[in-house]
């Protein structure tokens, strides 16, 4: 998947993890697309150790590894920064 690719799944994935979990997160255009590029490594991370696939291309599946990647990561940034 090229450079532009990852940077659209990302804000997508982004956007779309913040809307379905709002809160005081890190907050921004660039951080949005931080968020769902980060949750795209960690979805498909555990999208491939769970044997669903990983993000390789722009299509559903990796959008939502993506979308849940970045809810994960969401969570744990809350529980950081609780402490």
């Amino acid at each position: 998947m090229s450079i532009l690719a990852w940077i659209v799944l990302g804000l997508i994935a982004g956007i779309i993890a913040k809307f379905i979990m709002p809160g005081d997160d890190p907050g921004g255009f660039i951080m949005t697309i931080v968020i769902g590029i980060v949750g795209g490594l960690i979805g498909g991370f555990i999208g491939t150790t769970m044997g669903w696939g990983d993000v390789t291309g722009f299509d559903m599946r990796s959008l939502l590894l993506a979308v849940g990647g970045s809810i994960v990561l969401l969570i744990a940034w809350r529980a950081l920064k609780r402490r």
